[in-house]
């Protein structure tokens, strides 16, 4: 009789760690505690792959020109390849394509470009599923094209790699659909803020480009993965912020007319990089004939030649942006700058680069509101204006006017400084560039991308 109870007894007590592992599989994936643990985790890795990410372009461009960043530098040699002198500029950008071209075309396609705009459509068509394989590839692409001299910012990969997480880890969890998108978002919010140590700007980031829609629940989540990932990240790399900013402030409210015109004009300015971001990326595909793979070695020709002519374009291109801020270059050459970058960018795009267009657009207004605060200062010497503080108001202007995306500009450049100084004019330059740039076109950087595929996110799925 016991034999027969312990016979009958015995699958039960089998059978209860998988009854144990699946409740636990249903509470992760189906509670609000386990979203937060599963939030947690996402923010985790999504901070130890902005650290990693950094650090790979860090040793790669070390690698190639003897420097953690060549942008500064000068034309000036490599210190590993002396023998070429600044003739190495125009070999980098093809050696790089030659390993990232073959790399992205073999393993994921989607790697290629900025980054944002797929996981966009990821999140808007395709239920937040993204290939495992993305952040690895994207990852490593990124920083070949970065370290080589590709003129793009690290910001829209680790997006990608950061979303690419999320995604990764609620597909293995079979998490419904619904979770799945906001892992996504967890993912992106959590590169943004582990890059700009914004945990702010990340959070609005996946709410108003990622996921395109504002609620609590979505709000709450992202901050636990935004938190999450700053604080990895300021962990292993301190309170490094990617510049270094003077304080700067509102000397009166006469000022205010001058930043709402730097805003008409960054409106203008983030409209046209779009454009010549697109018009120079159809001319590569009219031109070019031969395999995919080889297009960002043959193209990395041209790329080199620019970075010959002007050097202070190699790579994303932060301390010069410093520099023009603190002003340590003329009007004439802010504005060749300012130019130089969109057109760096733009090929470095075009010709399959990847990269992302957060950190050039930063970049282009720093340069453009530098120079149009040097112009105002010596039309208005009685205001005693601080050109830096209309460069820092053009930064987040024209990423606003290319992206449409005015809450998460302010943010960025508000936790950049953590000045509260420059929130007026900041704020009325970057509605003033949103609103125009709305009227002038409905598309954005990101969506005009999309669309160019036949992609439009803003209809309904069909």
């Amino acid at each position: 009789m016991t034999a027969e109870v312990e016979a009958r007894a015995e699958p039960s007590w089998r059978a209860r760690p998988a009854r144990a592992g699946r409740a636990a599989h249903r509470w992760l994936t189906d509670s609000r505690p386990g979203l937060v643990g599963l939030a947690l985790i996402i923010g985790l890795g999504a901070g130890l792959g902005a650290v990693a990410f950094r650090y790979l372009i860090i040793g790669i461009t070390w690698l190639v020109t003897g420097r953690q960043d060549y942008s500064d530098a000068g034309r000036v040699a490599s210190t590993h390849l002396a023998a070429l002198g600044p003739w190495f500029l125009l070999l980098a950008p093809v050696v790089g394509g030659l390993v990232y071209g073959p790399l992205v075309t073999r393993f994921a396609p989607e790697a290629r470009g900025h980054g944002v705009p797929e996981v966009m459509v990821a999140v808007a068509r395709h239920g937040g599923r993204i290939k495992a394989r993305v952040a690895a590839v994207k990852a490593l692409a990124s920083a070949l094209c970065i370290g080589t001299g590709g003129s793009v910012g690290r910001e829209g990969p680790i997006v990608q790699i950061g979303s690419a997480l999320g995604s990764s880890i609620g597909q293995a969890l079979r998490v419904p659909a619904g979770r799945l998108t906001l892992m996504v978002a967890c993912g992106a919010a959590g590169g943004i803020s582990a890059t700009f140590n914004a945990p702010m700007a990340g959070v609005v980031f996946g709410l108003e480009i990622i996921l395109r829609a504002f609620s609590a629940q979505s709000f709450g989540i992202l901050v636990i993965s935004s938190v999450t990932a700053n604080v990895v990240a300021r962990l292993l790399v301190g309170d490094d912020t990617i510049l270094h900013l003077p304080h700067y402030a509102l000397g009166s409210t006469a000022e205010l007319p001058l930043y709402a015109v730097l805003g008409l004009l960054a409106g203008l300015l983030g409209w046209a990089f779009a454009r010549v971001l697109y018009a120079i990326e159809d001319g590569c595909d009219a031109v070019w004939r031969g395999p995919e793979w080889l297009r960002p070695a043959v193209g990395g020709v041209l790329l080199g030649g620019v970075l010959l002519a002007l050097p202070q374009l190699y790579g994303v291109g932060y301390p010069v942006l410093q520099g023009g801020l603190a002003g340590q270059y003329a009007v004439g050459f802010l504005l060749l700058l300012a130019v130089g970058k969109m057109l760096a960018t733009s090929l470095t795009i075009g010709i399959g680069g990847s990269g992302g267009v957060f950190a050039p657009s930063l970049f282009l207004g720093g340069m453009a509101g530098t120079a149009f605060g040097t112009l105002a200062a010596a039309l208005f010497p009685a205001l005693h204006l601080s050109p830096g503080a209309f460069g820092l108001v053009g930064m987040a202007a024209v990423f606003a006017g290319a992206a449409h995306a005015p809450i998460t500009a302010v943010l960025i450049v508000f936790e950049l400084t953590g000045d509260y100084a420059v929130i007026l004019p900041l704020m009325v330059a970057v509605v003033l560039a949103t609103g125009l740039s709305h009227l002038v076109s409905r598309q954005n950087i990101y969506t005009l991308k999309l669309l160019r595929r036949g992609i439009d996110i803003d209809a309904p799925a069909g």
